[in-house]
């Protein structure tokens, strides 16, 4: 998919509803209106194997999607919000990103703290945080 039409297809993203969408090439694999991180976990159950290479549109991305989004093997990220933890796991997991907006974390509900996901997902393995995320039913 050309840089031109991954934009459009963006665009397209940020006018529905949907928070979550997974393309591979032109294809749209999976889409989902849910919140936080339960588009990505149900990509995850219902897509296995992964297929390489996939690109992905989320309304919020830290670090928790970003460690799950290496396991998924995505190769290209787009979201109107990241955080700088995130930027970090992805560039390690050399996996291609465009935020429209970066914060240093994604806050919680309140705004007064880190998000939980995002605090549960620092220092901490793709299978590490996939498994903890497993053993609380999320």
């Amino acid at each position: 998919m050309s840089g031109e039409i991954k934009n459009r297809k963006f665009t397209e993203f940020l006018a529905s509803r949907d928070t979550f969408r997974v393309y591979m090439g032109k294809r749209l694999l999976f889409a989902s209106s849910k919140e936080r991180l339960l588009p990505l976990l149900e990509y995850m159950d219902n897509f296995l194997p992964y297929a390489a290479g996939v690109i992905v549109f989320d309304r919020v991305v830290g670090n928790a999607a970003a460690l799950l989004l290496k396991k998924i093997l995505c190769r290209e990220v787009y979201s109107e919000l990241g955080s700088e933890t995130a930027i970090k796991t992805l560039l390690s997991s050399g996996i291609d990103y465009h935020f429209n907006k970066t914060v240093p974390y994604i806050e919680n509900d309140s705004r007064q703290d880190m998000c939980p996901m995002e605090k549960l997902s620092l220092g901490k393995s793709p299978e590490e945080f996939y498994g903890l995320l497993k053993k609380r039913n999320c």
